[in-house]
């Protein structure tokens, strides 16, 4: 219906995974945090999700056809932007992973400023727009997610399109110092500014967001409550801090099944270990692995007691395999495991696994649920969910997170986990033997009060704060009658949280 609103989601990829056999392509949803919180307001509003289906060799009307099926079972409807392998190499490979990737996690020695990766960049852009242009009605809300999509704000604004616009950064975002680094900076910028609100990570992002405007812009400004309004000669956005968590109640609820207590006692079994680490990574340069394993095995050598009483589980989920810095990656991973292993281990005794495969949501839930210590310690990082899952996976109360400082996570669990400096070896080793003299207790106030954060604080809720800070008529007088309504309206369509 025309005059209903709806909300819009636009990211890189589909919440889908492709099937392709001798009949045909299906696709399966996908899992995560972001499709829990999204899927019930999209079913809720009549909504829809735009993105890249992934690469798959079915032709595109075989490919609408098996999404125009699978959104009658997810109940809100799903399109496609067609991508083919030139575009994938310099969007996604290149301007998306090679360049804003390593340079939003202070990472800029790793980037590629190829110019063809922007050209390419911006051409894609154009293809989401087109798509969004399809199927927008005067009143929707459009939310666009994450890094990939930085360009998607102008590209929709010259096609006149005068609907409200929000995005969300689910990476860091730099200073001054390392974004200026950018050689196309301030068409970024413009077109960032493009959107009616845009939402953080952390309080940290939202400043550095700031400082380059400052840099970069002439614009104008000023605090409204908790957030941060910027006005420029033709634009006006919103700026917020919105910590993405976790469904607490979904991981709770696996946790407290009689499987996952059984495989957790198998975990325990086969380990043969009085303390537990876990580590859980998808394969990157940001997540600091390396540096863990070296961590882990300065903590040998300064308390030798330790030998045989405690084991690492270091599991890393395949990412980018084809890409050969991540290969090269990979063998370092293993180099480092292998040398561990072979300098401290004994007969009956490993002190590192690692284990390089995917896993289900129970296999994960079941290693949180067996081990008494995470060790997350990535090198910066947008949030990082795996300390979220693991605290909501702590249903006896016990274990204890040793977190990095870099990581988003921190700003929220500064007073109960113990935080490192990531690339401190030496401090990563003695804290992490601190935090395992807490670990075993079921009266942990440190967990107790991780759990009640991650609670508090679930996915759905920062779903809620991000759409309801989206109220845009204090910064829209001339409109500021419709803009109400209208989300007075939405408001009541996608009333689905019990906060």
């Amino acid at each position: 219906m025309d005059d209903q609103p709806r909300i819009i989601c636009v990211s890189n990829r589909l919440p889908i995974s492709a099937h392709e056999d001798s009949e045909g392509i299906t696709f399966q949803p996908s899992t995560g945090g972001l499709v829990s919180a999204l899927g019930p307001i999209l079913r809720k509003s009549s909504g829809m999700w735009i993105g890249w289906p992934g690469a798959v060799s079915a032709s595109d009307e075989q490919v609408s056809r098996s999404l125009a099926e699978f959104s009658e079972q997810s109940e809100f409807e799903l399109f496609p932007v067609i991508l083919d392998q030139d575009a994938v190499k310099g969007f996604y490979e290149g301007f998306s992973n090679s360049i804003i990737w390593p340079l939003f996690h202070d990472l800029q020695t790793r980037c590629n400023f190829e110019p063809d990766f922007w050209s390419t960049y911006l051409e894609v852009q154009e293809k989401f727009c087109l798509e969004v242009y399809k199927h927008i009605q005067p009143l929707d809300l459009v939310w666009v997610q994450d890094y990939h999509l930085l360009g998607l704000g102008r590209a929709l604004r010259r096609k006149k399109i005068k609907n409200k616009f929000g995005f969300f950064f689910h990476t860091p975002f730099p200073g001054p110092d390392i974004f200026l680094k950018l050689p196309w900076r301030s068409d970024v910028m413009d077109s960032m500014l493009s959107y009616d609100i845009i939402g953080f990570q952390t309080q940290r992002d939202l400043k550095n967001f700031v400082e380059c405007i400052d840099v970069l812009t002439k614009a104008q400004t000023s605090k409204i409550g908790s957030l941060v309004n910027i006005k420029t000669e033709t634009e006006e956005c919103l700026l917020g801090s919105f910590p993405i968590s976790v469904d607490y109640n979904e991981i709770e609820e696996i946790a407290s099944s009689d499987e996952v207590a059984v495989a957790a006692e198998k975990i325990r079994k086969d380990m043969n270990v009085e303390f537990l680490v876990l580590s859980i990574d998808r394969l990157d340069y940001t997540k600091g692995i390396p540096d863990r394993i070296k961590a882990f095995q300065r903590l040998l050598e300064i308390d030798p007691t330790l030998k045989e009483r405690i084991g690492l589980l270091q599991v890393v989920v395949p990412s980018r395999i084809e890409v050969p810095e991540y290969q090269v990656l990979r063998s370092e991973i293993e180099q480092l495991v292998t040398q561990v292993n072979g300098k401290y281990g004994e007969p009956g005794w490993v002190p590192v696994h690692h284990l390089f495969r995917s896993l289900t949501k129970e296999d994960v839930i079941s290693m949180y649920s067996a081990s008494d210590v995470a060790l997350v310690t990535p090198l910066k990082d947008g949030m990082n969910l795996v300390c979220k899952e693991y605290c909501a996976a702590k249903t006896n109360n016990a274990g204890a997170l040793v977190l990095s400082e870099f990581a988003g996570a921190a700003d929220e669990f500064k007073d109960f986990a113990f935080l490192v400096n990531p690339y401190d070896i030496d401090g990563v080793a003695k804290i992490l033997r601190e935090a395992l003299a807490v670990s075993k207790s079921s009266n942990n106030e440190r967990m107790i009060g991780l759990r009640d954060i991650v609670k508090k604080s679930d996915v759905f809720y920062w779903a809620d704060s991000f759409l309801n800070a989206a109220n845009w008529e204090s910064h829209t007088p001339d409109d500021s009658n419709r803009s109400t309504k209208i989300w007075e309206r939405l408001k009541r369509i996608t009333n689905v949280f019990d906060i």
